[in-house]
């Protein structure tokens, strides 16, 4: 019996030994074949991918997807967190969209463009223009641009007015409302609250923080904006009348007239748009496709007609730019202390780009496009000097205004040889202020008290649980008024004014880049363009001999260095993301590549307090609000003054 036990053990060990080096090797076996085709993978996306054939008689197709910006907001994570939430968050580079029309003019490939515009959702007055002066460029090659849409929202039709020739699916409209800027104020319901907001301001007009402490805004508010918006409202309606061939006026008369109009078309919109001239064909996008395939022929792999798409033929075309340059630095977004995203100023990681740009042998000047409200006082101040800094040593520092460069946007651009402003461009907001809130009465009404021992009256000084304490007031109020007193001498030095006029133009007020440039709180008015040529011009007059006799100095655009491993799964995930259906394990893959790349650190508590106030606000713009009064706070300077301009882009 011993002997048969000790038979069946062993035939047992055999065969599990077995069955562990069979699994084994079948496991080396998927590693191997995992690696090697991962590898393979990456060698297709670095080498391969890239290439892309155009056809002679293509059309090119600019079916814009998202917003129009500056640069593309986050980065990979965020790209992944929006497939995993079933979220586009696509977005369209101004300075794409302007190299492949500059490109296409010259191509002779290249048969006419596609403008759809369906999933656009618009950007900044000046942005626009920008992108339609760019289709205006192309269609001086003699090549159509036709543009279609179900239908035009205001900002989506800006640029289909630019196009040859506007057409819009039967049952759709274009609906052009004009600018306003309706804000909530909240200070009915925090005093039913028992929290008080505590805002501590230098400006007449800087009305950043009047929604907490007001009813309804206040007269200085609404005659700043009214200024600004008539004067953005004529720039609008100009661009499209001018565009469009149609009387002076006939856009605001229209819309006066539209209820009359709309009954006499039995309620026809888009028969109505085309009335008054507004688009010039009503059809489906079926039957435009059929017109292109007998215009250009037939695509097979589209099963349209021959086409080449937005992102394709700019991929198509790129080329490095090696040698001397002029490097351009975007500054988008709200201005923060430390380190931030793309489409987000950080005082640290804008100002590291500066110095890097400054100390590259290559770098001959450098070019700030400027698109930001404003924000932290202490990062603004950062960029700055370091910008003085890249001047000291030589390299011309010019400015090119956006859609907005106001308060602390204004700030960073004190330090600069040239300031070029779009006539759309919303900018000055030369005011500080800070904000305190404080719930004692909430507290109470709750029954929940506050007390404890402190070693000096200034630990937890500024206590949210607690009545402002007025020696923190004061504290505050003396750095608002000290910062707001280096905002203006800074300014009337950058600019060469009295102090006394700069005071006077100053006050938190916002202007238009007209306004400004007639103020002379810009040097003068034009598009990027413009910006990079006064940057060419500085190095010619500094040096003439060197460069008179070379082309004209190429750009690149700086941004700080993302991994090779966060590079490669972006191209997978633009080459495969609508093929797969954007699915959830592409996702997950993405996501495991990312991490291994590594990545910027997240608030959690920061998310959780802000999707709390959107979810009991029940309200976006409540939320709004708040978020943005959370992100003040969260700064890190409990005492700090922010130079911010709450100001809303048009149109």
């Amino acid at each position: 019996m011993t002997r048969y036990f000790k038979h069946a053990y062993q035939v047992a060990n055999r065969g599990f030994s077995g069955v562990f080096r069979w699994t084994l090797q079948s496991l080396r076996i998927l590693v191997v074949f995992s690696v090697l085709f991962y590898v393979a993978v990456m060698v297709w996306l670095v080498f391969f991918a890239g290439k892309v054939n155009v056809q002679a008689h293509s059309v090119l197709v600019l079916s814009l997807q998202g917003p129009l910006v500056e640069e593309s907001a986050g980065g990979l994570r965020d790209q992944v967190m929006g497939q995993l939430q079933g979220e586009s968050r696509e977005s369209v580079r101004l300075r794409d969209l302007v190299q492949v029309l500059d490109l296409a003019a010259n191509d002779k490939r290249i048969e006419c463009v596609l403008l759809k515009l369906d999933d656009f959702k618009g950007g900044g007055l000046v942005s626009l223009r920008e992108a339609a002066a760019a289709l205006d460029r192309f269609k001086v090659s003699g090549k159509p641009v036709v543009a279609w849409s179900a239908a035009y929202d205001q900002r989506q039709y800006y640029l289909a007015a630019h196009a040859s020739e506007v057409q819009m699916h039967p049952f759709g409209e274009v609906l052009i409302e004009g600018l306003g800027n309706q804000r909530n104020y909240y200070k009915e319901a925090l005093d039913k609250l028992g929290i008080e907001a505590n805002l501590i301001r230098v400006g007449q007009y800087k009305s950043a923080g009047e929604p907490f402490v007001l009813n309804a805004p206040s007269r200085s508010a609404l005659v700043a904006e009214a200024y600004v918006l008539d004067a953005l409202w004529a720039l609008y309606t100009a661009g499209i009348e001018g565009a469009r061939k149609l009387p002076v006026g006939s856009v605001a008369k229209n819309i006066d007239a539209l209820p009359g109009a709309l009954q006499r078309s039995q309620g026809n919109a888009g028969q109505l748009a085309k009335d008054w001239r507004w688009v010039d064909r009503l059809q489906t996008y079926e039957a435009l496709s059929e017109v292109l395939k007998k215009e250009v022929g037939q695509d097979d792999d589209h099963k349209s007609f021959r086409q080449i798409g937005f992102k394709d033929y700019l991929r198509s075309q790129s080329q490095p730019v090696k040698g001397d340059h002029i490097a351009v630095i975007v500054a988008q977004g709200e201005i923060s202390d430390g380190r931030a995203p793309a489409g987000q100023v950080g005082g640290v990681s804008t100002a590291d780009l500066v110095r890097q740009a400054t100390q590259d042998e290559e770098v001959k000047a450098i070019v700030l496009r400027v698109n930001s409200p404003g924000g932290s006082v202490l990062g603004s101040e950062l960029v700055r000097d370091q910008l003085r800094l890249a001047r000291e040593q030589g390299k011309p520092v010019v400015v090119s205004m956006g859609d907005v460069a106001a308060s602390g946007g204004y700030w960073i651009s004190l330090a600069s040889d040239a300031v070029v402003a779009d006539p759309a461009t919303i900018t000055g907001s030369i005011g500080v202020f800070a904000i305190l809130p404080t719930g004692k009465g909430l507290m109470g009404k709750v029954g929940i008290h506050t007390g404890g021992y402190r070693t000096t009256w200034l630990a937890g000084a500024y206590d949210p649980r607690l009545a402002l304490d007025p020696r923190v007031q004061a504290l505050v109020q003396a750095n608002v008024s000290h910062v707001y007193s280096e905002f203006v001498a800074k300014a009337a030095r950058a600019r060469q004014l009295p102090t006394a006029e700069v005071q006077a133009l100053a006050q938190g007020r916002i202007w238009t880049g007209a306004q400004a440039q007639q103020r002379h709180l810009v040097d003068q008015l034009g598009n990027f363009n413009d910006a990079v040529d006064v940057a060419r011009q500085l190095l010619t007059q500094r040096k003439p001999s060197a460069r008179a006799a070379r082309a004209p100095l190429p750009i690149r655009y700086l941004a700080a260095p993302v991994s090779a491993l966060e590079t490669l799964a972006q191209r997978w995930l633009g080459q495969f993301g609508g093929a797969l259906g954007e699915t959830r394990l592409q996702a997950w893959v993405v996501a495991a590549v990312s991490a291994l790349g590594g990545g910027a650190d997240t608030n959690p508590g920061a998310q959780a307090l802000a999707e709390g106030a959107v979810t009991a606000a029940s309200l976006r713009s409540f939320g709004k609000d708040f978020l943005w009064l959370h992100g003040v706070l969260v700064q890190g300077q409990p005492f700090g003054a922010v130079a911010h301009c709450l100001c809303q882009m048009a149109p």
